[in-house]
């Protein structure tokens, strides 16, 4: 199975945390970063767009997947801003090894295929307690933009009119036409998410936060894309002091766990 591994990248020709785990990624920039992003790194493998597909997330996703996809039978699409994959073993969190990560993405790729799916992740949230010994796999949770894997035939494309939660936009796309998005639940990523200059940061406040919420709730409707107010993150003094978080909570009436 040939599987590519790629990353568009924005505004960070020094900022590139994936790169330093995997070196070998290939790396998606606007034409007129091409570059500042080859002298900051040269033995990286930096392949150029042409203007007008960066600056939008959900363009570039969509470019990438269509380039790679060409030639390969999947395709894992990462953000820059990726320090590695981790899990819990022995009651120690470790950090997957760059040199086996080409097995770990054949092996759960092949999964997927086996199953049905045509897109795969691993958890979300690095607690040790989040991984649940007896339900190794989720068919319903949601892979998010950070570390997803996408086979050739998914079908599917990132809506360009949602450039903030847009991988919770195509999840939801993979788990209506294929009733499957299979995440791996022992394994997970940290990102420098929202730390950084450039990306999404470019373009991200909480006013365009509340405006993407509301168009994916409007395109998925109200039970499906739920805001969670339970949490202290979520209570009404952090509405109002401007700090709440906008991740929506996701609920698919379909079969699965």
């Amino acid at each position: 199975m040939k599987i590519s591994v790629a990353c568009p990248s924005y505004k960070r020709p020094d900022g590139m945390l994936t790169l330093r785990y995997l070196p070998a990624i290939r790396v998606y920039v606007d034409e007129g970063e091409e570059d500042a992003y080859k002298k900051r790194n040269p033995k990286a493998v930096i392949i150029p767009c042409r203007s007008g597909i960066q600056g939008n997330v959900s363009r570039i996703r969509n470019h990438i997947l269509r380039e790679e996809l060409k030639t390969n039978d999947a395709v894992c699409l990462m953000d820059d801003d990726l320090k590695g994959i981790f899990y819990w073993e022995d009651r120690e969190e470790r950090e997957m090894p760059t040199e086996m990560f080409p097995n770990f993405l054949e092996k759960y790729t092949r999964l997927a295929q086996e199953w049905g799916a045509f897109m795969w992740g691993v958890n979300l949230n690095q607690d040790k307690q989040v991984y649940r010994e007896y339900t190794p796999f989720s068919t319903l949770s949601v892979v998010l933009g950070p570390f997803s894997v996408f086979l050739k035939g998914h079908g599917c494309e990132y809506d360009e009119r949602i450039t903030l939660k847009e991988d919770y936009d195509m999840c939801l796309q993979q788990l209506n036409k294929h009733r499957i998005v299979l995440r791996v639940n022992k394994f997970f990523y940290k990102a420098k998410q929202s730390e950084q200059k450039g990306g999404c940061a470019a373009y991200r406040n909480m006013d365009r936060e509340k405006d993407q919420l509301r168009l994916l709730q409007k395109k998925w409707g109200s039970m499906i894309v739920k805001q969670d107010r339970n949490t202290r993150s979520h209570n009404l003094k952090a509405e109002k002091d401007g700090v709440l978080d906008y991740n929506p909570i996701i609920k698919v009436p379909i079969p699965g766990v």
